[in-house]
C-alpha cells in the first residue's frame, strides 16, 4: 500500500484498489451489473490494446456494457480518455481474496477478459467459483518466460488450466502456451490486436491533394518529393536540418518535411533548422510571395501527419535519435512507405522485432548513420518500396485482429 501510495498519480479513486466505490461509481457498476463484460488490462500498452477491442465489441453489440480495470494511473488516464459511455474505467483490485470476493460480487460480469499476459491467480480463481468464463486474449509468452513457467508448471499449470479461453498473436505462442499448461483446445491464433492496422483509418484522397498543392505552392508549382521526419523531438530538428543541408545539392528533387511532435515548439525548431544554415517555411504561416524557395516545410499543425506520411518517400521516425524510447512506426509502415529510425525504438520493441525480422524497416546507430541511410534509401527507392512493402505485408498478417478477437468474445457467450 505504501509503495502504490508513492506512485501517486491515483488521486482520490486510489481506494477503489481495495473495493471501495463512490456513489456515482456504485451505481455505474450497478448498472451493469449481471451483464458486463470485465476488461482487466494493466498499463498503458494494454490499455490501447484493451480500447482497440472495445471499439470492436461496441461495433457488434453497441449496448454491451463493459467494465474496464487497470492498475496504473498512467494506463487509467488512457482508459477514461474519450471513453464511450458503455464502458466503466475502474482500478483493479490487489490480488487478495477478500479485496477481489468483494469487487466480483459488486461488477457481477458475465465474462472476464484478461488483457496479453497478466494472468492474476486470485482474480481467476474467484472467477471461476463464481461460474465467470476467464479468457486472454492477445497472449503472447516469450521464450525466457515459457522457460520460467515450465520450471513452475507445478504452480502454473493450475492457473493456466482454468483459462477456458487464450488467443495468441502467432503460433509459436499457441505451442508455448499449451506446453505450460493451457489445454490445446481452448487456444487459438486470432492475430495481434496491438499491430491490427485495420481500424485506423486511410488517408483522404482529398486531403492528400490539398497537401500536394500546399508542396507545389512552397515549391514554385512544383511537387517534389518528401522525406518527413514525424514526431520529432527537442535537438533532433537541428541535428537532422544539418544532415539534410549536406544532402539537399545531391537530391533537387527532394524536398524536407519535420513534424515536430508539439506543433506549440515551432518557434523553437524555425531557430534550429535556420542555425543549421536552412531556409524555413511554416505549415501554419502563408508563403511571403516573391521569397525563394524553402529548404524545409515545418507542419506545425494536428491532425494531419497520416496524410503527410502518405505523401512521403521516407519516414523518419521522431524520438529515436536524442530521446529514449521512440514513436510508433505503425501507421507510415501501413501506408508502405519506407521508413528509417534511430537507436532509440524501446518503447516499440516487439513491433520493431517483428519488422526486422521481415526486412521491413531500417534501423540505424545513430545521426551519422542515418545520413548515410537516407541517401542509399533516395538514390535506390526501388530497394526502399520493397522494403516497406516487406513491412506492411508483416503488419497486414495481424489485420483484423480486433474484430476476430471480439468476434469470438460475443460468440462464446
Amino acid at each position: 500500500m505504501l509503495k502504490m501510495r508513492r506512485r501517486g498519480g491515483y488521486g482520490s479513486k486510489f481506494w477503489q484498489r481495495f473495493g471501495f466505490f463512490r456513489s456515482p461509481e456504485k451505481q455505474r457498476l450497478a448498472d451493469g451489473a449481471g451483464r458486463c463484460l470485465w476488461i482487466h488490462a494493466v498499463s498503458v500498452g494494454e490499455v490501447n490494446v484493451a480500447r482497440k477491442l472495445i471499439d470492436q465489441l461496441l461495433r457488434l453489440r453497441p449496448d454491451q456494457s463493459i467494465v474496464l480495470s487497470v492498475t496504473t494511473s498512467t494506463g487509467y488516464a488512457v482508459a477514461v480518455d474519450k471513453a464511450p459511455a458503455s464502458l466503466t474505467a475502474i482500478y483493479s483490485p490487489v490480488d487478495l481474496i477478500p479485496v477481489v470476493r468483494s469487487v466480483f460480487r459488486r461488477v457481477r460480469p458475465v465474462q472476464f477478459i484478461l488483457v496479453e499476459a497478466e494472468v492474476w491467480p486470485n482474480l481467476v480463481h474467484f472467477a471461476r467459483r463464481c461460474g465467470v468464463p476467464v479468457r486472454l486474449v492477445n497472449a503472447r509468452l516469450s521464450p525466457r518466460s515459457e522457460r520460467r513457467y515450465r520450471r513452475l508448471r507445478k504452480l502454473a499449470a493450475p492457473v493456466f488450466g482454468m483459462l477456458d479461453a487464450v488467443m495468441v498473436q502467432e503460433p509459436e505462442d499457441a505451442a508455448r502456451w499449451t506446453g505450460i499448461g493451457a489445454p490445446p483446445d481452448r487456444v487459438r491464433v486470432t492475430g495481434s490486436v496491438k499491430y491490427d492496422q485495420s481500424g485506423t483509418g486511410q488517408a483522404s484522397p482529398a486531403r492528400m491533394e490539398e497537401f500536394r498543392e500546399i508542396l507545389k505552392t512552397c515549391w514554385s508549382g512544383v511537387l517534389p518529393r518528401v522525406v518527413l521526419a514525424a514526431s520529432t523531438h527537442a535537438g533532433e530538428e537541428q541535428a537532422l536540418g544539418e544532415i539534410w543541408r549536406r544532402l539537399k545539392g545531391e537530391f533537387p528533387g527532394v524536398k524536407l518535411l519535420i513534424a515536430p511532435r508539439h506543433a506549440e515548439r515551432r518557434a523553437e525548431v524555425r531557430a534550429g533548422l535556420e542555425a543549421a544554415g536552412l531556409a524555413v517555411a511554416l505549415r501554419s504561416l502563408p508563403l511571403p510571395q516573391g521569397d525563394a524557395p524553402p529548404d524545409v516545410l515545418v507542419v506545425d499543425s494536428t491532425g494531419e501527419l497520416r496524410h503527410w506520411q502518405a505523401l512521403a518517400q521516407v519516414v523518419i521516425i521522431g524520438k529515436s535519435f536524442l530521446a529514449n524510447g521512440g514513436q510508433n512506426p505503425a501507421e507510415a509502415i501501413a501506408a508502405a512507405v519506407p521508413v528509417l529510425t534511430g537507436p532509440h525504438m524501446e518503447n516499440f520493441t516487439p513491433l520493431m522485432r517483428l519488422l526486422a525480422e521481415a526486412g521491413g524497416i531500417r534501423q540505424v546507430a545513430s545521426l551519422e548513420q542515418a545520413a548515410g541511410a537516407l541517401r542509399d534509401m533516395l538514390h535506390h527507392p526501388d530497394q526502399a518500396a520493397a522494403m516497406a512493402a516487406r513491412g506492411k505485408a508483416a503488419l497486414d498478417r495481424h489485420a483484423g485482429a480486433a474484430a476476430r478477437t471480439a468476434s469470438l468474445l460475443l460468440d462464446f457467450r
